[in-house]
Parts: structure tokens; C-alpha cells; sequence
């Protein structure tokens, strides 16, 4: 019983569940998804797509759990995801009127200069809010908006799109047989895991959003705390348009991660971090992220239009965090022990 109770308390426990429940509806109603092959000697299956299809998101959780840790919110990571692509792209087509199979540009370069314009996108969100004194919701709602307006100024209002191969299996290309970009997320995983809970960095985020005052007079430099927590949301936005524009090859400034924000912050959600600061769950928020997926690869299976499966998935998401809040299982605790005396004197007569 101790190490059933040890279990459930588990803060990975709900969303483990959640997305055992939905795999296996799937696996009962989806023929062969939980089949894994091996094909050009790659792993496919309807499992291994509904993770590779929900890496940008798990990246863009995991930036906004550290965000949300501090009682803060970045809106403005769509937007970077965008302006990440658009640079990459950009950079790798140089002057050329149309897109080829060669790179004005290294492509480590591409990728480096990228990942330095995402840092500088999260530095002004961070200066914003740690130094000026914006609210983080109104600072990165501000940036939200600016970067559609910035990528459309790098694209120049205007769909582009590259042919250079090599850019395209940083997405597309496998290793070992595992797809790219699930290695990708695992190691950036692993490394927010290492800072954050094998160093006091994870302890100084919590600190700063559990009480900023108290973390302050506790010699926390909670201003620099903040900066840093937006540079890597930044960083992590970048590194999920690289793979977005190197997934479809084309970015469209209007629509390019679009609403992924909102994603982002669902998963963190259902992984089980807190809104109002304080502790996190990176590993939560990533399983939040497949969750997400797998409700929108599951409504598309079955042929549910757009429109009726945003208010579904509505649905489905109130419910878990209605089953994941600690009133809820109180409650459902006390009526439990309501119910035992009754079944005791039963037995006794």
C-alpha cells in the first residue's frame, strides 16, 4: 500500500495515466497503432509519430515551464518559434530568387546565429519583466505581437521556402533509427534536468516563484533569475522553429507557430506545474505535450472536423486538470473515508 500511495503521488503519475488512457483507447481502436516497424531502417508507427509530431511543442513546454515556475507566462513564444524559422531559412537562401539545393550559409552557422537571435528575443522579454517592471503577461503580449511584425520584415511578407536537403534532415533525418528530432528533445530534456535539479539553479527558480521578496532577502538575485529564464524559453522557441523550417521547408510569417503558445502553456498544465509559480515538472510538461497530440492525431483519425475538435479537446483538458487538482482528490479522499465506517459495520453484523 505504501508503495501504491508512493505512486500516485507522483507528480508524473496523472499524466502518465492520462496518456496510457489515450493510447490504449487507440491501440483498441486504431489497427496497428502501437505497431513499431522498422522501414529504410527507420522506426514508424502511429507511437513513434505521435512523438516525433509533438517535439516543437514539447520544446516550447519546456522553455514555458521555467517561465511559469517564476509566476510568470511567455505569449511571445510563437512568435519566436516564427522568427527562428524565418532567419534560418533566410540565412540559408541568401540572394537567391528561388530556393536551391545549396546554402548561402553554413548550416552550423545557420544554426548558431539562429539560436543567438531566439537568446536576444528572451533577453528584452526578460529585461522587461525583471527590469523594468512589466507584467511578464503584458511584456511578452508586447513581443507577441512585435515578432509577427519582425518576421514579416525578414520575409518580406511573403512565403519562403528552401530546397537545401541537408537543412532538412536536421527534422527529417533519423539516428540509430529514432528520428532526429525526439534525440533532440531528449537531450535538451536532459540537460534542463541536470541545471535545474543536479545544481541550485532549480531551487533558485522555485525560490523566485514561490516568494520573490523572501528568495531577495535570501541573497537570490531574483532580477538575474528572470533574465536567464527567458533567454532559454527563447532559446528553446528557436530550436523548435529550426525544426519547424526544417520539417515543411517553407515558413509563412502569419502562420507559422500560431497559437503554439497556447499549446505550451496547456502542457505545462497538464504536466502538472503550477500556474501561480513555484514548483515544476519538465518530464510533466513534455508527457503534457504528447498528450496534446495525441488528442489532435486521435480527433483526426476519426474524421473530426476542425471546429468540433477544439471545443472536444477543451473538454478533455478541463477534465484532467479537474482530476489533476488537489481539491478534486481531497474531496475524492473524504467520500472514501466517509464510505469505510459504513462497510465496517456492515461486516460487524
Amino acid at each position: 500500500m505504501s508503495m501504491i500511495k508512493r505512486i500516485t503521488s507522483s507528480p508524473m503519475f496523472t499524466p502518465l495515466l492520462v496518456l496510457g488512457l489515450i493510447l490504449l483507447f487507440n491501440f483498441f481502436f486504431q489497427r496497428g497503432f502501437l505497431t513499431i516497424v522498422i522501414e529504410g531502417g527507420v522506426l514508424r508507427g502511429g507511437l513513434i509519430n505521435t512523438l516525433n509530431r509533438s517535439v516543437p511543442v514539447m520544446l516550447l513546454a519546456m522553455g514555458m515551464t521555467l517561465v511559469i515556475a517564476t509566476g510568470g507566462v511567455d505569449l511571445s513564444v510563437g512568435s519566436v518559434l516564427a522568427i527562428g524559422s524565418a532567419v534560418a531559412i533566410t540565412l540559408i537562401r541568401g540572394d537567391d530568387a528561388s530556393p536551391t539545393a545549396d546554402t548561402a550559409m553554413a548550416l552550423g552557422l545557420v544554426v548558431i546565429i539562429t539560436m543567438a537571435v531566439g537568446i536576444i528575443c528572451g533577453l528584452w522579454n526578460g529585461f522587461l519583466v525583471a527590469r523594468i517592471g512589466i507584467p511578464p503577461i503584458v511584456a511578452t503580449l508586447i513581443f507577441m505581437v512585435a515578432g509577427r511584425g519582425l518576421t514579416q520584415n525578414i520575409t518580406r511578407e511573403r512565403s519562403v521556402t528552401t530546397g537545401h536537403l541537408p537543412f532538412s534532415e536536421i527534422a527529417n533525418g533519423s539516428l540509430l533509427g529514432i528520428p532526429n528530432q525526439i534525440w533532440i528533445a531528449a537531450v535538451i530534456l536532459l540537460l534542463f534536468w541536470f541545471f535545474t535539479r543536479k545544481t541550485a539553479f532549480g531551487l533558485f527558480i522555485e525560490s523566485v516563484g514561490s516568494n520573490r521578496s523572501a528568495a531577495r532577502y535570501a541573497g537570490i538575485k531574483a532580477s538575474k533569475i528572470l533574465i536567464v529564464i527567458y533567454a532559454l524559453s527563447g532559446l528553446c522557441a528557436s530550436i523548435a522553429g529550426i525544426l519547424s523550417a526544417s520539417n515543411v521547408r517553407v515558413i509563412e510569417p502569419m502562420n507559422t507557430g500560431r497559437d503554439m503558445e497556447l499549446d505550451a502553456i496547456l502542457a505545462v498544465v497538464l504536466g502538472g506545474t503550477n500556474m501561480r509559480g513555484g514548483k515544476f515538472n519538465l518530464g510533466g510538461s513534455c508527457v503534457g505535450a504528447v498528450i496534446l497530440m495525441a488528442l489532435t492525431q486521435t480527433m483526426m483519425f476519426y474524421g473530426v472536423n476542425p471546429e468540433s475538435a477544439m471545443w472536444v479537446k477543451a473538454i478533455v483538458i478541463v477534465i484532467i486538470i479537474l482530476i489533476q487538482s488537489p481539491d478534486t482528490r481531497k474531496h475524492i479522499t473524504s467520500l472514501f473515508k466517509a464510505m469505510s465506517p459504513k462497510k465496517q459495520e456492515v461486516s460487524a453484523e
